[in-house]
């Protein structure tokens, strides 16, 4: 557990003493949740909140917790989704009870249920179009009507169903239907699907079949498969518990667990729909599914967030069915917190601007020894100290504004873990732009301040010879407004795509980085003194072309905007 982690206050969880009376009362021995993504789409922060809960309290209360993909689609699903919702579980820090499990190794068993309900008279298999269907179901305000194909023989549903799976009708000429209420002010229950005809290869099983479950008729009954005893989905899904319970009545299942739904995760400044996400990677908008803007795990994790900080965060925000919007200046202030305390300390100069320490010698180097924190024993980082170093142009003004404590003309400073300098000249180019400095050191200023005088700027630096040149990429929010799908004035935007915010990504090129942070690792956070938090990029950097990003400020300024 990370310093931060300890520290995090944990908001209320409504479903932990659910669970608690269940184990107490002896309804369950043993609690089984499980997470069962569907794999049409890299997970986002909302799924992160679904894995922390259903692994969390699996692992507080000494259960265990499926992941199982509910895989029923296979025109929208993709063995690259997969493989990247098992590497998010595990980079958050959770492991699920066995094998992986997929609602496609139920198959059969789903078929053979659904052939019981036909046998039982309470399916059917219909004709109407989808058009035709979405006519016939009725509104929320209207009564659906029966199909005329409703009152069909046992007999001959069967055959049909049995024809519907030998594959001799084409996508969308027919469909198996439950026989429940047409009349129900509940749409879930006017008589809903069961089988689809599609004509598409599974990932998993091939071109072993041509129809497919509904996710409705295939959720539950591998709930009941799998024996989960909570079975914890977000509140869209609260109307269709009465359809969940009626599969489990209806049919002869092992277990009949129970659902429970809490409010989603809501976070501004964000979009977590799977169609808008897969839109901004499909029309170029960002870089992937992984761009470290984008709400996806994968994105945070590119950017330099940590399990701890997204876990954390999840605690933070609990779990509760009144929903609403979390400010993203939550998610924030875990990284700050996790980074501030366990990240090393570097310096990176952004925008290098040449110093000549004019009175230091020539061929003289000092290796300087520099915490790697300022509170923690996390050892030290060696820095070279020579005749000429790098500080950040915004270091120097010759006309500053008025609180300004860097450099200034006959002004001094102290450069971070060194000694205190004095600015005596500016050199500039052709066009009048500042391209050197030329400055003066006081010998008798390293570790110490200097005599009869006070300084009070401390500025950040690197060693020009040794330093390693670098791109920075300084990452920020990728919408511009809080709600993405809303105007500046609060209208609906015709599209979310014109709230992206243009300045979420600038690069740097040319930067200048302590030797030190040559030997960065992916996944590890540092903090650039002065500048923010940072990691280097998982993708593009390479030995010798060091690529860091920006993982978030080291302040909340969208706080103070």
């Amino acid at each position: 557990m990370s310093t931060s982690e300890s520290s995090v206050n944990v908001a209320a969880n409504f479903l932990r003493p659910i669970v608690e009376a269940d184990l107490q009362s002896g309804k369950h021995s043993s609690i089984v949740t499980r997470f069962p993504p569907e794999p049409n789409g890299y997970l986002h922060i909302g799924h992160a909140k679904s894995i922390c809960l259903n692994f969390g309290l699996a692992k507080e209360f000494g259960g265990v917790c499926h992941l199982r993909f509910d895989d029923t689609n296979p025109a929208k699903e993709e063995q690259e989704y997969i493989d990247a919702i098992k590497d998010d579980v595990r980079w958050l820090g959770f492991q699920w009870d066995g094998e992986v499990r997929y609602a496609s190794d139920y198959f059969e068993q789903l078929y053979q249920w659904a052939v019981y309900l036909v046998e039982q008279g309470k399916a059917y298999v219909c004709d109407l179009s989808p058009e035709q269907a979405r006519e016939y179901r009725g509104s929320l305000t209207e009564p659906g009507k029966n199909s005329p194909f409703r009152e069909r023989s046992v007999s001959e549903n069967l055959d049909l169903l049995t024809r519907m799976r030998a594959g001799e009708f084409p996508d969308g000429a027919r469909a198996l239907r439950a026989k429940i209420d047409m009349a129900s002010p509940n749409m879930n229950l006017r008589d809903p699907i069961l089988y689809r005809i599609r004509h598409a290869h599974h990932h998993q099983t091939g071109d072993q079949w041509c129809i497919y479950p509904s996710y409705d008729f295939t959720h539950g009954q591998s709930d009941a498969i799998e024996k989960i005893t909570h079975s914890i989905c977000t509140l869209e899904f609260e109307d269709h518990r009465p359809l969940y319970e009626w599969f489990l009545e209806q049919l002869p299942v092992p277990a009949k667990p129970r659902q429970y739904e809490f409010a989603r995760l809501n976070l501004n400044y964000t979009v977590t729909s799977k169609r808008k996400l897969k839109q901004l990677v499909d029309d170029n908008h960002v870089s992937g599914w992984d761009d470290p803007r984008m709400s996806t795990i994968s994105g945070f994790r590119r950017r330099g967030y940590t399990p701890a900080s997204i876990r954390n965060f999840c605690d933070m925000i609990g779990v509760n069915r009144a929903g609403g919007i979390v400010d993203l200046s939550m998610l924030e202030f875990c990284i700050r917190e996790d980074l501030d305390n366990n990240a090393s300390r570097a310096m990176c100069v952004l925008k290098p601007l040449k110093v000549v320490i004019t009175n230091y010698p020539e061929e003289q180097e000092q290796i300087l020894q520099l915490p790697r924190h300022p509170k923690r024993e996390m050892g030290v980082r060696e820095l070279p100290f020579a005749r000429e170093i790098y500080i950040d142009a915004n270091d120097y003004d010759e006309n500053p504004p008025k609180g300004y404590k860097r450099l200034v003309p006959g002004g001094e400073v102290r450069l971070r873990g060194s000694y205190v300098i004095r600015a005596d000249q500016a050199i500039r180019d052709a066009e009048g732009h500042i391209v050197e400095l030329h400055c003066s050191y006081d010998p008798e200023t390293l570790g110490k301040n200097p005599e009869g005088r006070k300084v009070k700027g401390v500025i950040h630096w690197v060693p020009a010879a040794q330093s390693v040149e670098c791109e920075v990429r300084l990452y920020d929010r990728l919408f511009k407004t809080a709600n993405p799908d809303k105007d500046e004035d609060g209208e609906t935007s015709d599209s979310f795509l014109d709230n992206i915010n243009p300045e979420s990504l600038q690069v740097l090129k040319g930067c200048r980085a302590e030797p030190s942070l040559l030997q960065a690792q992916v996944g590890e956070g540092f903090q650039f003194e002065r500048e923010g938090y940072f990691c280097l990029d998982s993708v593009d950097s390479k030995p010798g072309a060091l690529v860091f990003n920006r993982t978030v400020t080291l302040r909340d300024s969208w706080g103070k905007a």
